[in-house]
């Protein structure tokens, strides 16, 4: 923690997001200052916190006080966690009571869904004109698969990323291919970032909140990028290409003798520059080849040529050749390569924060700001650890929270850290 004041300090998060998309939204903004409050069921809490192994401490823990998986920690630091099961009346009610003093509100539960508790935007919204209320959800608010559910898996193979990821058909291997992380979600959640804080800016000159619809499944189709507009375009329905580049020639991986790199030519006098430093003159001087458009139409002679020179030598040799002509090219690491790399070191990827049992290490945020850092004030929560100390704020005293933990309306009485 600095001595300076975040960006977002003195905004309010009410989080009753779970999983992935919406915690990763809501992380960020804790990250930029926000204060966020997770709102989770007393029994079990965000799903994530059961998706392990790995969990902290090594083990699950034990029934009556699980450990939290490593899934959770990605996505939900520097957040209080509030246990409070809305199913009842009374727990709706404190709910919607700390609605009335946020400034944003995060759900991704079914569109209709939270209606029946008064947590929908209507109701808080008009008790509370200035809350910017965010759902996410996997299709929207609207149209014929509204109130179907639907995970990062199931948004990447409708929303078309799959058809476009994995090696191409008739080679080995050949299949759809989700990416080895939950893009869709992460991109969704970034995504709401991006709105909510466009709604806060509107909200200084307007006086008033707003409702953000967000779909998984939108967010997906926006993220195929040039594929969408190489089909909206030119009619190109695109097709899996495994590691190579569907507009750019020398844009893949190119196995070496001793493994794989990969190789990002950008531009023409970047193709020049790397076929001299691989000893590729030929290649470099052939009009034929001059312009990106004259090796597409070339691509497999150029490839397959590049290709038979790389396998002539060792990874490193290739890679201190490329990097000194000024291409970009990388190896492809393993995690614990990347955690291990010296440039990953040097800025401080990993981060240790404080946590009930000790301490976690985490995944530093991106975000570098010179007046207003990223603040590491805390660490992934534990169920239900600042209850009572944000309910007591609320200005609920001892005998209302021993009444309201005996009815089951909020979770196990915890130590505030």
């Amino acid at each position: 923690m600095t001595g300076t004041a975040a960006a977002l300090t003195g905004l309010r998060v009410l989080d009753l997001s779970r999983v992935l998309a919406g915690p990763w939204a809501t992380q960020t903004l804790a990250d930029l200052g926000a204060e966020v409050i997770k709102i989770e069921h007393p029994i079990g809490g965000d799903d994530s916190r059961k998706w392990g192994p790995p969990f902290i401490g090594g083990d699950a823990g034990t029934p009556d006080d699980p450990a939290d998986a490593a899934y959770f920690t990605a996505t939900n630091r520097n957040k209080s966690s509030v246990a409070i099961d809305f199913s009842k009346p009374e727990g709706s009610a404190l709910v919607a009571r700390m609605a009335r003093d946020a400034d944003i509100l995060v759900e991704n539960f079914r569109p209709g869904a939270l209606a029946k508790y008064g947590l929908d935007p209507a109701t808080l919204m008009a008790a509370n004109p200035r809350l910017i209320y965010c759902s996410i959800t996997a299709f929207g608010q609207e149209g014929p698969y509204r109130h179907r559910p639907g995970y990062d898996f199931a948004m990447q193979a409708r929303g078309g990323l799959m058809s476009i990821t994995g090696q191409p058909d008739g080679t080995p291997g050949a299949e759809p291919m989700k990416v080895g992380v939950a893009v869709t979600d992460m991109f969704t959640g970034m995504y709401a970032v991006a709105g909510i804080l466009a709604a806060v800016q509107a909200r200084h000159t307007s006086g008033v909140g707003q409702h953000i619809d967000l779909a998984l499944f939108d967010a997906q189709v926006a993220m195929l990028a040039n594929q969408a507009a190489n089909y909206l375009v030119g009619g190109m329905v695109p097709k899996r290409m495994g590691n190579t580049h569907p507009n750019v020639v020398g844009y893949q991986v190119f196995a070496v003798a001793d493994g794989f790199l990969a190789l990002a030519i950008g531009n023409d006098a970047q193709f020049r520059r790397c076929c001299r430093a691989m000893g590729l003159q030929s290649l470099a001087d052939n009009p034929d080849y001059s312009t990106n458009a004259g090796r597409a139409a070339h691509r497999k002679t150029v490839i397959d040529t590049m290709a038979a020179r790389f396998m002539q030598q060792e990874r490193n040799t290739w890679l201190d050749l490329i990097e000194a002509a000024d291409v970009p090219c990388a190896p492809i690491n393993n995690v614990d390569q990347v955690f291990a790399d010296p440039q990953a070191q040097a800025r401080g990827i990993r981060v240790e924060m404080p946590h009930a049992t000790g301490s976690v290490s985490l995944v530093a945020s991106p975000l570098r700001m010179s007046g207003t850092p990223v603040q590491y004030n805390s660490g992934p929560p534990q169920l239900g650890q600042h209850t009572d100390h944000v309910l007591s704020a609320l200005g609920l005293d001892e005998a209302q929270l021993q009444a309201l933990h005996a009815a089951g309306v909020i979770g196990k009485r915890r130590r505030h850290y």
